[in-house]
């Protein structure tokens, strides 16, 4: 057997570097290119042009194959060589600095990869001169013009300890998204101080969102965030509970909340919530809103009781505000169903006022809207005159069964022989399984 195939036929896959092995390209994606001119020391290089695909693939990833041999695949005109050689733990650093200026991203983005895994050994000022080609190189392929191979980089390094802060510097200042967000969001090496900067010249408006999804915010950063025109980046702040926000801070932020409805349930939902912001965000937030202000276990009982009252004052505006009408087609339903649940007044004492004075369509609507589900779905449980599927929707739609009768009623016209009553304690009659059952049913019936 020649000796070209005895080596081949000794390896076939990539060695393992520590991530999963990225699936090779196919290969017919670039323009061929002529081999680069390579020594003929070894003997095999005389048999790697007339070797086949398949042949020199396992060569380029086998770790007895001679530099000689490796320097010549890693400018094979097939991809799939080319990536082999890529992904080889032992090609040596002057054949990765060629690849490294490899005409496919896709070659490229595995050589990254496979350098980055070997960050933590290249950490070291002193490391050696074979360690240092290798950090050059990756430090080439940091600044590579593919955005791939950059965030190739990224999901390596991303919340790796013992990377060179230049390095993760260098790729928290991308202005791509892939490549600068894990970094920013993840890595321990970044500093309030870098935090700040990136805050102050950021590459991108999504370099600040990315700062305030961030774990662990401290107050001075928070106060960089939300003293900025960016309300994405203020929105995620909000959202972030571990960020530490001073009471002056979330002051001025729920002062502007009346103009940016996006910042309200993040507000609301804030781990801590002084009187006075909340006493302001009552003032301002839907009727649901106003629900999870009132349930908060962290404010007074005077404060508790003064949203409670404002809530009880915006149910009564919502029940006798008369969004519906005996000749409201549908759609009209709908659009008023709609209306409702986005000042968050579809609730169940709505539900049972539309019930109570008659108006089925309309309370078909806000069941469907509540539901998330087509107005077909709701007629379908109607005209079949199923108990078990409008209990199933009521409970989709998140009421409980203190509207079920009623709706029973008003909708299927069912006798209280036929209703299906509540179980104990007002809990639903029907297990949970059965209800989705219910659900899907009606939905693939409707359809």
């Amino acid at each position: 057997m020649p000796r070209l195939k005895q080596m081949a036929a000794g390896q076939v896959a990539a060695p393992e570097l520590g991530v999963s092995t990225p699936v090779v390209p196919k290969p017919g994606l670039q323009v061929p290119r002529p081999p680069v001119p390579v020594p003929d020391s070894d003997p095999t290089l005389r048999d790697v042009g007339a070797a086949t695909e398949t042949v020199r693939v396992r060569l380029g990833a086998s770790a007895q194959t001679s530099p000689d041999v490796l320097f010549a695949l890693a400018s094979d005109p097939s991809v799939t060589v080319r990536a082999a050689v890529a992904m080889n733990a032992h090609t040596p650093a002057q054949v990765d600095g060629l690849l490294a200026r490899d005409g496919d991203e896709r070659v490229r983005a595995l050589l990254a990869r496979k350098l980055a895994a070997l960050v933590p050994g290249l950490s070291a000022p002193d490391r050696g001169a074979l360690q240092q080609s290798a950090y050059d190189t990756l430090a080439s392929l940091v600044t590579d013009e593919a955005v791939r191979v950059r965030a190739a980089i990224t999901v390596v390094v991303q919340d790796m300890p013992g990377v060179p802060r230049e390095l993760i510097l260098r790729l928290a200042r991308d202005a791509a998204v892939p490549v600068s967000d894990p970094v920013i969001r993840l890595s321990p090496l970044l500093t309030p101080e870098d935090l700040l900067a990136l805050i102050a010249t950021p590459a991108s408006p999504s370099t600040a969102v990315s700062v305030a999804g961030r774990s662990g915010l401290n107050e001075e950063v928070s106060d960089a965030i939300a003293g900025s025109a960016n309300t994405a980046a203020i929105t995620a702040l909000l959202a972030n509970n571990s960020a530490a926000i001073r009471e002056a801070t979330l002051d001025a932020l729920v002062s502007r909340a009346a103009e940016h409805t996006e910042w309200h349930e993040p507000l609301v939902q804030r781990p801590l919530l002084p009187a006075r912001a909340a006493r302001a965000l009552s003032e301002i937030v839907t009727t649901h809103l106003l629900h999870v202000l009132s349930a908060r276990a962290d404010l007074t009982e005077e404060v508790t009781q003064e949203i409670s009252r404002r809530l009880e004052r915006n149910l009564a505006q919502h029940l006798a505000r008369p969004l519906a009408t005996p000749d409201m087609t549908s759609d009209q339903a709908l659009e008023a169903a709609a209306a409702m649940a986005a000042a968050g007044g579809l609730l169940e004492d709505a539900v049972l006022g539309a019930a109570q004075r008659g108006e089925a369509r309309f309370a078909a609507a806000m069941l469907a809207v509540a539901a998330e589900v087509p107005l077909s779905v709701v007629d379908r449980a109607v005209s079949l005159r199923s108990a078990k599927g409008l209990v199933s929707l009521i409970w989709k739609a998140g009421f409980s069964m203190r509207v079920a009768g009623p709706l029973q009623a008003l909708l299927a016209r069912l006798p209280p022989a036929a209703m299906l009553p509540a179980g104990l304690g007002g809990s639903f009659p029907l297990a949970i399984e059965e209800m989705r059952w219910q659900v899907d049913f009606l939905s693939r019936v409707g359809r």
